[in-house]
């Protein structure tokens, strides 16, 4: 272990490692891709549109497999690029998917908030 992954654990609250934290991180990635894929076709269900053109390309193209595909492969490229951190830095790539799949998942939320 380096003493910049030292420093980055004394940081953390309690016990907590990195690997715990990014343990957390990819449990939140999953709830962030559920709640941005329902929210996002509960939007187009009421007639909102996709406004990001590789998922609404992907949409309209194979449905909710195109989005799940789309998902997945952003999924792969975080896994691919993960080793390329030391361990310290990883939650990082969780979480880097984590929050914009949450911001846009409140996103849709306020539209349908709007259509409703």
């Amino acid at each position: 272990m380096s003493s910049e992954g030292a420093f980055f654990r004394r940081r953390l609250p309690g016990d907590v490692t990195p690997v715990d934290l990014e343990r957390l991180c990819w449990a939140l990635v999953g709830l962030a891709l559920i709640a941005d894929v329902v929210t996002t076709f509960v939007g187009l269900h009421l007639g909102l549109t996709e406004s990001n053109p590789a998922a609404r390309g992907a949409i309209e193209g194979y449905g909710l497999a195109g989005m799940l595909a789309l998902k997945a492969f952003t999924i792969g490229v975080g896994l691919v690029c993960r080793p390329l951190l030391e361990q310290a830095y990883r939650p990082i790539v969780p979480a880097g998917l984590a929050v914009p799949w949450l911001v846009a998942a409140m996103v849709n939320l306020y539209m349908i908030s709007l259509v409703l």
